[in-house]
């Protein structure tokens, strides 16, 4: 993807791609017993995020910790599809996958089957040490699961050097960028800080857009109401952490916090 088809995307030049944090699903340590509940938690930071401006939603299953590295379990792709779906019927506007830690095969089965535009991948290429392990990138692999499944439309946004992660061997980020892309068939580029909580600092992020100009770039952390000046650098941003006033990212979306910052994106 080009940075000139963001608005043919998301009706802007500058999308802010709004998180939708679920809570633990079937499966995981913390599940609380009750689907009904992730999809009321779900729709009502939907209807949140929706109703203050965002140009789209990513859901994701963050309650869902400790992440396996890579899973395909049934009843988390099971999970999140009932979540997609239910907030694609009532939601026209683009919706994105992140399954964690790097579940890069369920969510693009879950973004196939819930009509969503993209996912988020943490590792796509190269290697990562994480909290989970070390990640290999499997782009080979995802590449050709998108064929065989006819998603050729669901794109992929992909995290260069993510946040909570090191690379396992760091290569500049000029030969990353541009292989992520050319080799990788990434669509677009997330550039993180070093946890959800910090922005990406400006010379990481000015190395990624000098070493692929044309390519869309989105900030993945420490977007908050206090950091919308980074976003002159960059084509648009993920807005999770930031959407939380008390830092507690099992809260729901902050409703106020989220106009604020739209309203603070729309003025740069």
């Amino acid at each position: 993807m080009k940075r000139s088809e963001l608005v043919n995307v998301f009706g802007t030049e500058h999308p802010v791609l709004g998180m939708i944090h679920l809570p633990p699903l079937p499966g995981s340590p913390c599940y609380g017993g009750s689907m009904d509940d992730v999809i009321t938690h779900a729709l009502r930071d939907a209807e949140t995020l929706s109703g203050n401006g965002i140009s789209s939603m990513i859901i994701e299953n963050l309650g869902d910790y400790p992440y396996y590295p890579e899973t395909t379990e049934p009843e988390t792709v099971a999970a999140m599809t009932r979540v997609a779906l239910e907030i694609r019927k009532r939601y026209d506007m683009p919706l994105g996958i992140n399954i964690l830690r790097n579940s890069w095969k369920a969510a693009m089965a879950v973004a196939a089957a819930a009509d969503c535009q993209y996912i988020r991948l943490n590792v796509l290429t190269d290697a990562t040490v994480t909290d989970q392990g070390p990640i290999v990138g499997k782009a080979h692999l995802l590449a050709r699961y998108r064929k065989s499944i006819d998603a050729e439309n669901v794109m992929i946004f992909a995290d260069i050097y993510c946040k909570h992660g090191a690379p396992m061997t760091p290569r500049s980020l000029h030969t990353v960028a541009r292989e992520m892309i050319g080799r990788g068939m990434a669509d677009a580029l997330i550039v993180d800080g070093a946890d959800s909580s910090q922005p990406a600092p400006m010379e990481k992020i000015q190395a990624v857009r000098n070493a692929v100009p044309e390519t869309p770039i989105f900030l993945g952390s420490g977007m908050t109401v206090n950091t919308t000046d980074y976003l002159k650098t960059a084509d648009g941003c993920v807005f999770g952490y930031g959407t939380k006033p008390s830092g507690d990212m099992n809260d729901l979306v902050d409703g106020p916090t989220v106009r604020q910052f739209m309203r603070q994106v729309k003025q740069l």
